[in-house]
């Protein structure tokens, strides 16, 4: 089935999207993507779609709505070249932090993210672990929201740290389910920071729930946007006695000085994926952050999908029991 199958590459994730095809063994499609003086986008395939199934790669990362804008004048141009499926690949789901109405008049603006690429004719979504799950329900289209918690567990086994020694910390009471999918695969135990924000990345009430005292903590988290709030809760694993800190992050947005912060942190290393590209500026200037590709399972997951599959199974290379 993959004959039929065609690879596009938004202007966010052109490596991604590479990395995707390469192993797939197919070529990446030709596609054109114009922004005009007046920040009007144009997006044209170069090649035929018609009855084919289509799969645009593109995180909504920074600059978060030209991407997202570039991704639906893209589906709509697929839809009206008479595409057969049109699935969307955003491996960074933009605005998945505007889940809820947490003051009042706020908007949902994840559940407007949603329609906007249903109506534009998206037949299936496929993401990495979305800021809350119950965006799921938002659609009314097929979703897999992927997690990079199992190939993040296989990079930290293969450290070869001794079980005893590790903590899995979740930095706020929301990630405690996040965290013990990490310490079930590194059979350790969890701890939780105990703090409060009275503002964005301002962090007061520090403590922490459970033994960090001598232990090696790897504080997992999906995203680290201007890492002031991930670096102000290692400090207070530092404070309680924690012997080295590493940090697993699904998505480094890395706004502001992030990576400044990051270095000038108690933090020894930092596990990010490339569902979020680093720029090679911000890669100069860190000595702490490396890199995994999600290319292997997003390549497994489109596998998957077109000989109908379970996607599931993406999961096995890095967790024999696949909990997922």
């Amino acid at each position: 089935m993959l004959e039929e199958t065609i690879i596009f590459a938004l202007t966010a994730s052109t490596d991604l999207a590479a990395g995707i095809a390469k192993k797939l063994g197919l070529p990446l499609g030709e596609i054109k993507v114009e922004h005009f003086a007046d920040g009007e986008i144009l997006v044209e395939p170069q090649q035929s779609v018609r009855g084919r199934n289509v799969y645009i790669v593109q995180s909504t990362c920074n600059p978060v709505t030209e991407h997202l804008m570039e991704i639906l004048v893209c589906i709509d141009a697929c839809k009206r070249a008479s595409a057969e499926k049109i699935n969307v690949i955003m491996p960074y789901y933009g605005y998945a932090r505007q889940d809820r109405k947490a003051k009042p008049r706020q908007p949902i603006t994840s559940k407007l993210v949603a329609n906007l690429l249903q109506v534009a004719g998206a037949d299936r979504v496929i993401v990495f672990d979305l800021h809350a799950t119950q965006i799921q329900g938002y659609f009314d289209i097929p979703i897999d929201d992927l997690t990079a918690v199992a190939m993040l567990g296989k990079y930290f086994e293969d450290m070869h740290l001794p079980n005893d020694d590790i903590v899995v910390v979740s930095p706020d009471h929301g990630g405690v389910t996040r965290a013990r999918r990490l310490a079930d695969i590194l059979d350790a135990p969890i701890a939780i920071i105990d703090k409060r924000r009275p503002k964005p990345n301002m962090v007061e009430a520090q403590n922490v729930i459970g033994d960090v005292a001598g232990k090696t903590c790897i504080v997992i988290d999906d995203i680290c946007d201007t890492a002031g709030s991930l670096v102000a809760g290692c400090k207070i694993l530092r404070d309680h006695g924690a012997k080295d800190i590493y940090t697993a992050i699904t998505h480094g947005v890395f706004s502001r000085n992030a990576i400044q912060l990051i270095e000038e942190s108690p933090i020894k290393e930092m596990v990010i994926t490339d569902t979020v590209p680093l720029s090679p500026e911000k890669a100069a200037k860190s000595t702490k952050i490396k890199v995994l590709s999600v290319a292997d399972m997003l390549a497994k997951t489109i596998d998957a999908i077109e000989n109908h599959k379970p996607v599931s199974h993406v999961y096995d290379d890095y967790d024999a029991r696949n909990q997922y």
